[in-house]
């Protein structure tokens, strides 16, 4: 998590500890951005507009997560894979509220 004070906000952990924040937080920024459809699917981007996105997710991911998918190069399909990765902490986190 080097460079955190050029952060708009914390990185995805790579526990996905902080995920329901996180997709909060990238959702916001986006839409600010003008590039939330960019996450969505079946979009019609720019590649100018599918690098920002990229780039700008990378940078809020934690580096182990880079690392592990180096290899993507579209920002849905980035999203998609933190998404099936982390989307079980939904549950797990809104339960544990309830009952809290």
């Amino acid at each position: 998590m080097a460079n955190i004070k050029n952060q708009e906000f914390i990185a995805l952990d790579i526990s996905g500890k902080n995920y329901l924040p996180w997709v909060f937080d990238v959702k916001l920024h986006l839409s600010a951005k003008k590039l939330k459809h960019i996450i969505e699917e079946e979009n019609a981007t720019s590649n100018e507009e599918r690098v920002t996105a990229l780039i700008f997710l990378r940078h809020h991911i934690d580096d182990g997560l880079k690392y592990e998918y180096l290899t993507v190069e579209n920002p849905l399909e980035l999203w998609q894979n933190l998404n099936d990765r982390f989307e079980h902490l939904k549950a797990v986190i809104l339960s544990k509220a309830l009952n809290d």
